[in-house]
């Protein structure tokens, strides 16, 4: 009797800029599910990254969610896409990505203050997720994450934070999210914050082209490096890497539901 081989463990990228890569997005995505990646959301920066990921899910609903967002480098331009973005957040399956970047500072903190919560405003109005960039940002972030009170439909995506501030985000029940940093050499920090991450509140992503997770760093990142980051979760929590996959891909469905193909 021959034994059927063990299935490979699928995989979601919850979050990967697949307009600001060099190869079509077609041809990454046939990378990515040959990698085991079951679908991905590609996620909306401005008005017109919104539209085109609305177009690419429209066009692959078996495989792509997207969401409609303005991010914070951008927030000056909130006055002027707010209409739009709100019109296309109806059809998405989240807001943002918008947040607070308190390192570049390429807008000024009273526009990305506005922009974000108007952007939090539009989830909670919509009972949609959000997805939340922080970066040098963790107490403002924290402040205005706690007055919404979204739950796990704040996303907090590429999270950095440490052990401190992982648990406090914990306490407002939100959905934290992996990327390539957790792989790094120099990521010891965020590898101790992760073992505070509730495993029913944890999900993967590449941010893809940015962050390649190792052995891979120097390339492009795209989303078929997922599972490289699920390996470095797996070894966190001291856990089976299909495990890691399961946990992950559940945490996403319920967060940002299923393609709808």
């Amino acid at each position: 009797m021959t034994v059927p081989a063990a299935a490979s463990p699928a995989w979601v990228d919850t979050h990967a800029h697949l307009f600001l890569m060099e190869d079509e997005p077609d041809r990454v995505l046939d990378r990515a599910r040959d990698a085991g990646v079951d679908w991905l959301l590609c996620p909306g920066v401005d008005v017109a990254s919104s539209r085109r990921s609305r177009a690419l899910a429209d066009r692959l609903p078996d495989r792509v969610l997207w969401s409609a967002g303005l991010h914070p480098h951008s927030a000056a331009d909130w006055p002027a896409a707010a209409d739009e973005i709100a019109e296309l957040a109806i059809d998405a399956d989240a807001i943002g990505e918008c947040g607070l970047d308190w390192y570049r500072n390429l807008a000024s903190r009273e526009d990305q203050v506005l922009a974000f919560r108007e952007q939090l405003d539009l989830a909670a109005d919509l009972d949609k997720p959000v997805i939340v960039h922080c970066r040098d940002a963790f107490r403002d972030v924290f402040e205005m994450l706690a007055e919404a009170d979204l739950g796990a439909r704040a996303v907090l995506h590429c999270w950095t934070g440490g052990p401190k501030w992982t648990k406090r985000f914990r306490e407002l029940d939100v959905t934290f999210s992996f990327a390539g940093p957790l792989t790094y050499p120099t990521g010891e920090t965020l590898r101790l914050a992760a073992r505070h991450a509730p495993r029913d509140r944890t999900m993967l992503e590449t941010d893809s082209p940015y962050l390649t997770p190792e052995p891979l760093r120097g390339r492009a990142n795209e989303p078929a490096n997922v599972s490289l980051i699920g390996a470095a979760l797996g070894q966190v929590w001291g856990v089976e890497i299909d495990e890691v996959a399961r946990l992950t891909s559940e945490t996403a469905a319920r967060v940002f539901g299923l393609p709808r193909g």
